[in-house]
């Protein structure tokens, strides 16, 4: 049973760090392609980074490069995004989706196989 479980939002000032867990099981890393979406109210889900099954090589929307970070623990099925200098503008749910491919679409395919049920990080003084 394919699963994908997101973890680590909460809420935090502006300039603080998070870091957010996707765990997944039922299928494995080393064939699909892990993206981080977000969605603010009112607003289109869009790709904020992804990385490649493939070879862990990795894409950022320019909004969050230089600040965002993503990685994977093949082992532990496990990828993370570390989310430094956060601002308001940061604030969304955050998603966690599974596209089976051996490189990433820029970051990352809206119709993606698999997602998660999000979690929310508010960005807030």
């Amino acid at each position: 049973q394919v699963q994908i479980v997101e973890s680590g939002g909460g809420l935090v000032q502006p300039g603080e760090s998070l870091r957010l867990s996707c765990v997944v099981s039922g299928f494995t890393l080393d064939w699909y392609n892990i993206a981080w979406f977000r969605q603010a109210p009112g607003k289109e889900r869009e790709g904020v980074s992804c990385i490649s099954s493939s070879d862990g090589s990795t894409n950022y929307a320019d909004s969050v490069k230089g600040r965002f970070t993503i990685s994977r623990d093949t082992a532990k099925n496990t990828v993370y995004l570390q989310m430094n200098s956060l601002k308001p503008e940061d604030t969304a749910v955050y998603y966690c989706a599974a596209d089976r491919g051996a490189y990433c679409s820029g970051t990352g395919n809206i119709w993606s196989d698999y997602w998660g049920q999000g979690t929310q990080v508010t960005v807030s003084s």
